[in-house]
């Protein structure tokens, strides 16, 4: 199996308490995100994603969650790593029709049906860190 990394923003609006999400071409509601390319680190990956996903630029923080998984239909062991991030500038637009359908604010507890391997809940990764370093 080929190892891939994968990150993700969580970006949260505190004044309505949802969460920024993409519907992706299948059908699938996930946070902006994707694979980190070569020589790209994994705060780089999540800020491009989320601008190709989204149209926004975003400031990423710390990691809020790391996932694992297997995809044997593409051979795959995936490493899922989950930042924290706020919106700095740019306007919600989708750039790539045939990959992202949908970008909506969700609610918490829809967001939590949407993404059950979340197993604690969304809330609770707004409510945890671990600090990112990149080394070199």
């Amino acid at each position: 199996m080929k190892n891939v990394n994968v990150v993700y923003s969580l970006i949260y609006n505190e004044d309505d308490h949802t969460v920024l999400m993409v519907q992706n071409e299948n059908l699938i509601w996930t946070l902006p995100g994707g694979a980190v390319e070569p020589n790209e680190t994994l705060k780089q990956a999540a800020v491009r994603e989320t601008l190709e996903e989204t149209g926004l630029e975003v400031e990423v923080d710390n990691v809020v969650a790391i996932n694992e998984a297997f995809f044997p239909e593409r051979d795959h062991h995936a490493l899922l790593i989950t930042f924290s991030a706020k919106i700095i500038g740019g306007d919600i637009s989708i750039k790539y029709p045939d990959e992202i359908l949908q970008i909506k604010w969700i609610d918490i507890e829809t967001a939590d049906q949407l993404m059950p391997f979340h197993k604690l809940g969304i809330k609770s990764l707004l409510e945890s860190s671990v600090p990112y370093t990149f080394q070199g």
